[in-house]
């Protein structure tokens, strides 16, 4: 029986957003990949997931889920919820949370991780509910995902001990651990002033990350302590849990890994 429940946050920039207009389509979320939009891939993968409760959709706009009948039945039958989005992933996410009682352990993701799937769900949350963690984040290392994908470009985070690419999953396990949602408002709420942002996450740490002197382990035991809590990450052996669509090209490579479009 499943114990997560999952928030899908599926903003962006409307009809503005370079794949949506690629697509054809009102915003990313709907944009099609293996036959069907992109959203509706990760729902179906979140609940084929035994380790799913429930699902909480964060976005799309309303009027772009009446136009997408499997969307707008769905919320219609209750087979998951909808909230608008608000002004920013962070805002969304700390808004999904704030609907959903403390002790519930929430999975959340992104409407865009087209290559979901439920072993990777199933994987995550097993290794995240055994962590002893409050918060736990999803990564596959750097090396995995380029001898997989040659060629595909990725946001690495380069530590002392390994470089890494984020993974779009997140785990909130405790109520303590849903303080790291209004960290990450903080940060992105100063993202445009560096000098404040550095302020927030400890010029030590900045300083040593831009050094290569900062190991993974380190950096969330410094982190952790700062907020005071316990901050965990889960090693993922799935390079495509690593991709997600950011730009055409990416759209392009999981439309072509997923087939049947």
């Amino acid at each position: 029986m499943g114990y997560f429940t999952a928030i899908v946050l599926a903003g962006d920039r409307g009809p503005n957003d370079p794949v949506a207009r690629a697509a054809g389509v009102c915003c990313k979320a709907l944009s099609p990949v293996g036959g069907q939009p992109m959203v509706l891939r990760v729902l179906t993968a979140l609940e084929q997931s035994p380790a799913v409760a429930g699902r909480l959709l964060c976005g799309p706009p309303w009027p772009a889920v009446e136009q997408n009948a499997r969307l707008h039945a769905g919320i219609a039958a209750g087979d998951f919820g909808w909230l608008a989005t608000q002004a920013t992933p962070s805002a969304s996410a700390a808004a999904a949370l704030q609907t959903l009682p403390e002790q519930v352990p929430v999975l959340l993701t992104t409407a865009d991780h087209a290559l979901l799937s439920p072993r990777i769900v199933d994987y995550f949350c097993a290794q995240a509910s055994h962590s002893g963690c409050d918060a736990v984040v999803g990564l596959a290392r750097y090396e995995q995902v380029a001898a997989a994908y040659p060629g595909i470009r990725r946001t690495v985070l380069k530590f002392q001990d390994n470089s890494y690419c984020s993974c779009n999953l997140f785990a909130f396990l405790t109520p303590r651990g849903r303080a790291v949602a209004d960290f990450w408002r903080q940060v992105e709420q100063q993202r445009k002033r560096p000098v404040r942002m550095l302020r927030i996450l400890g010029w030590t740490t900045v300083l040593r990350y831009l050094l290569g002197r900062l190991s993974l382990s380190a950096a969330l035991a410094r982190l952790s302590h700062r907020l005071g809590l316990r901050l965990g990450y889960v090693l993922l052996p799935f390079p495509e849990a690593a991709v997600d669509v950011d730009s055409i090209d990416d759209w392009m490579f999981v439309r072509r890994l997923a087939g049947g479009d």
